[in-house]
């Protein structure tokens, strides 16, 4: 079955206030109303609602770059599923590899999150991928397993359909090294195949799973021209207007 295109920017700790809104806007702009890729911006924090602001009218989502499994309370420092849906967020990214290895989240805080957005009718963006140590001792399906399996145990068939997984090589992220178009379609293909080992042929099929890890506007193409490929979660180049919109219409081709 032919899966739609998604192409999401990962902003991270990144942009001011004005460039936050200029960016958004002339991403607006760029997409419009286009329906060709789906297309996703995740802005820090405090810019989620002018972000959303200047995004209305265009067919751009908005998503978080993570949120707590707790709905309210005493937890200093943490944000609710609530809080980021009337922020006006679609999206949010779940167990990113900068999460896992420099801040220490571990595969059950990664469930326990995973399961609180998806009951909270958010579409999750779960982030998986090897270190370039696990690469090299073959450690790929491991990883996976402990990844993926961990975060998953226990989603309904019908709560699949919220589940976005975001391939991301830890060893491209950042490095300007990416994963060759060859070498991310065997990555996402193994991928595929582990879930409908587990999970069946309709809910594999339909599953989205893009690539992430040093993406620009010049290796989108042949990345998202692989079978298993179906866009990418983009970092540093979805912070230039110019570039993301290039890899949002390498994906919408």
């Amino acid at each position: 079955m032919a899966r739609k295109k998604f192409v999401a920017g990962n902003w991270k700790m990144n942009t001011t206030l004005a460039e936050a809104k200029a960016l958004a806007t002339a991403l607006a702009q760029g997409v419009g109303t286009s329906t060709a890729a789906d297309v996703a911006v995740c802005p820090p924090y405090p810019w989620l609602v002018p972000v959303h602001e200047a995004l209305k009218g265009s067919s751009v989502g908005l998503g978080a770059q993570d949120v707590s499994h707790e709905p309210k309370g005493a937890f200093t420092g943490e944000v609710s599923t609530a809080m980021i849906k009337e922020a006006g967020c679609k999206y949010v990214v779940l167990g990113h590899s900068e999460r896992r290895h420099i801040l220490g989240e571990s595969d059950v805080e990664v469930h326990l999150k995973l399961h609180t957005a998806v009951e909270a009718g958010l579409y999750v963006i779960l982030c998986m991928g090897e270190t370039l140590v696990e690469r090299e001792k073959g450690l790929a399906e491991r990883v996976f397993q402990r990844q993926v399996y961990s975060a998953v145990a226990g989603i309904t068939d019908e709560q699949w359909s919220r589940i976005i997984i975001a391939y991301e090589p830890v060893w491209a992220i950042g490095t300007g090294k990416t994963a060759t178009p060859d070498q991310a379609q065997n990555a996402h293909y193994f991928i595929r195949t582990k879930i409908r080992s587990l999970h069946g042929e309709k809910i594999a099929n339909a599953l989205p799973i893009l690539y992430g890890g040093s993406v620009t506007a010049d290796t989108a193409a042949g990345l998202f021209s692989q079978p298993d490929v179906d866009g990418g979660l983009v970092g540093g180049a979805s912070l230039k207007a110019d570039q993301f919109l290039a890899i949002v219409k390498a994906a919408g081709n």
